[in-house]
């Protein structure tokens, strides 16, 4: 199973249409939704998520796992509770985020280093919704150090979690490399619930070498999957999950592009256009020396119109639909949930997420 990860700010709901059209991923996990001391009105599920408006799927047919973020078990609960209502795949819980703001607000990977309250969430949100809906949640390797991984993944599976995803890295971490797969591979052994692995896969040769060292047999692409859209489809090919693959062509990225950049000009605030492609261009380069030139072409265009013309000849109409969509599937995401407007440099270590979620709060 090949999951695909949320980077807020990057990896959204524009961006999921976008790369799960190539193929191979079996399911997606939303950009968290922050949970604070209120119960949030459904649309801001469905701004932030607004695949729940279509069967909780992507335009695709690949389900989305909607995610939340907080830290008390009551609150959690009963947003949880307003989620299910609106029907999604299910519902993934975020101890994993490294981000200073969140865990400054008691949110993210900064609750790893109490395992009890780990806990004390997950039940209240498994206890809140229907049993049928999954309740999973992610975390990295541990806080400041690894002294409680096993204490929070422990406390998880008692919970009622049914799923793991493990990032290989302690937020002390970060995003520098390596990621411990091996020590996934100790928390797979010390609980009995599917655990997916994660963290600095960027190859099929990477995602190869992450289930041998943690045995997992599933995986999250992140940043991956951002840099390299075949990414997915790659790895199951070379575990034998589907026929040969080719490496995505470049050819067939630009058309990709297109599509994400036309629904860009739908739902995101004009000054910050042109910006959302550059910063997927900028993932892009890793994988591709035609990315390369395409960005020095035009980093320097910030006009939206300039930026479509000499990328695609046409200027992509910001009041038109995209490409597969009605008007009524349009969304505006980056009202949702005190969403903030300020640009991601993906370069920036602070900003960087693989897949808890890139955020720029």
């Amino acid at each position: 199973m090949i999951l695909l990860a949320p980077m807020e700010g990057l990896l959204d709901h524009m961006l999921r249409d976008t790369l799960t059209r190539v193929g191979g991923v079996d399911r997606c996990v939303s950009e968290f939704i922050r949970i604070t001391d209120r119960l949030l009105p459904r649309r801001v599920f469905t701004r932030i998520v607004p695949e729940l408006l279509h069967g909780g799927r992507t335009h695709a047919g690949v389900p989305v796992r909607a995610q939340l973020l907080g830290s008390d078990p009551q609150c959690l609960a009963e947003n949880a509770a307003r989620l299910a209502e609106l029907n999604p795949e299910g519902i993934d819980l975020n101890f994993g985020c490294p981000a200073k703001t969140v865990n400054r607000h008691r949110g993210g990977a900064v609750l790893l280093d109490e395992p009890e309250l780990v806990g004390e969430i997950v039940a209240a949100v498994r206890r809140a919704v229907p049993a049928h809906l999954p309740v999973s949640a992610k975390m990295r390797l541990g806080n400041e150090d690894r002294g409680r991984m096993l204490d929070c993944a422990r406390a998880i599976e008692a919970a009622g979690a049914s799923e793991l995803v493990v990032h290989g890295r302690t937020k002390r971490d970060g995003y520098k490399p390596p990621a411990y797969w091996d020590q996934i591979g100790v928390l797979r052994e010390a609980i009995g619930i599917h655990v997916v692995a994660n963290g600095e896969v960027w190859t099929v040769e990477d995602a190869l070498r992450c289930l041998q060292e943690s045995g997992c047999t599933s995986l999250m692409l992140g940043r991956g999957m951002v840099a390299d859209p075949g990414l997915a489809l790659a790895v199951r090919a070379a575990l034998g999950h589907s026929q040969g693959a080719a490496a995505l062509p470049w050819s067939d990225v630009i058309p990709l592009m297109e599509s994400f950049f036309a629904q860009v000009r739908r739902n995101v605030a004009t000054r910050h256009q042109a910006g959302r492609l550059k910063q997927w261009l900028h993932y892009l380069r890793r994988h591709y020396p035609e990315a390369e030139d395409t960005y020095q072409r035009v980093r320097t265009i910030n006009a939206p119109d300039v930026l479509a013309m000499t990328l695609f000849g046409r200027p992509l109409d910001p009041t038109a639909p995209p490409p597969d969509m009605e008007d009524d599937d349009i969304v505006d995401a980056f009202s949702a949930c005190e969403a903030d407007e300020t640009a991601v440099d993906p370069s920036d270590p602070d900003q960087q997420q693989d897949s808890d979620s890139l955020i720029a709060a």
